[in-house]
């Protein structure tokens, strides 16, 4: 599916106005809930979804969306869909609770298994960042918008995105695998955004996510010239098993990365 300018604009619009109800619920004192997962869910996240799934519905009628917020869309259901919306209404709802500003809205078009156009909406900053594989990707911010790109060569030191909420030994492992570089923690799918500007060069993913965490990261930095590897080294796709949980990964800027993170197989997925 071409990405006309009507439907970039209008998913764009969506993700502002699904922050702007993200927003409401984070100045106020809100409750917080668990799913049967233990994740928690907050009244934000729902407030997003039915306003991302109402967008996105009037302006695609003829593509389904499946969110983190779905219910009752059966695995045989989905996985007839070629072309569909994945949609994370707030990703890091840990972060929002915690109040740090560090969640956003994330929605990606994948059409046959291929996450081919992506947009996070930092609801916090306003800073929103898209892209379309092939097309080039780009930051908006305060009415600017610049196309963006990742850093390769990646220099010493290497920077390297941890999450707070996530840490285990694997990735203590792979950090010290790389000795002399920064580690930065970021939360939610701004890792990705971060990379595709060039800002961090890697994060290494141990241990579940779910497809809605990744696709729209994984497509603005495919389309700033990075890549989400499994541990075959092989691009991440979507809605091709009867899990929505994604297994280990490593996202990454600079592709030269892969040779020297081989060398740390041990802890490392072998790209």
């Amino acid at each position: 599916m071409k990405i006309s300018n009507e439907v970039r604009e209008g998913v764009i619009a969506i993700a502002h106005r699904a922050a702007d109800e993200i927003l409401k619920v984070y100045d106020s004192e809100f409750a917080v809930q668990h799913k049967a997962d233990d994740s928690p869910l907050t009244a934000a996240d729902l407030a997003a979804h039915r306003c991302i799934v109402k967008g996105l519905e009037q302006l695609t009628p003829e593509i389904p969306v499946l969110s983190e917020e779905s219910k009752g869309i059966e695995t045989a259901q989905r996985r007839q869909w070629s072309t569909f919306w994945l949609v994370d209404p707030l990703d890091g709802t840990r972060e929002f609770v915690k109040r740090n500003g560090e969640f956003t809205v994330n929605i990606a078009l994948i059409e046959n298994g291929v996450a081919t156009f992506g947009v996070i909406q930092q609801p916090v900053t306003g800073v929103l960042w898209y892209g379309v594989p092939g097309q080039g990707a780009f930051r908006r911010e305060a009415g600017q918008e610049q196309a963006i790109h990742v850093r390769s060569p990646a220099s010493e030191p290497l920077r390297v995105a941890a999450s707070r909420s996530h840490r285990d030994g694997r990735t203590e492992a792979v950090l010290n695998a790389l000795p002399g570089c920064l580690v930065l923690g970021c939360g939610s799918s701004l890792k990705f955004c971060k990379i595709a500007e060039g800002s961090l060069d890697l994060y290494p993913r141990f241990g579940p996510t779910s497809e809605w965490d990744t696709a729209a990261g994984q497509a603005i930095l495919e389309a700033a010239g990075g890549a989400v590897l499994d541990p075959k080294g092989r691009p991440f796709r979507y809605n091709q098993r009867d899990t929505l949980l994604n297994g280990d990964f490593l996202a990454l800027g600079d592709l030269a990365l892969r040779t020297r993170l081989h060398a740390a197989s041990t802890v490392v997925p072998a790209c």
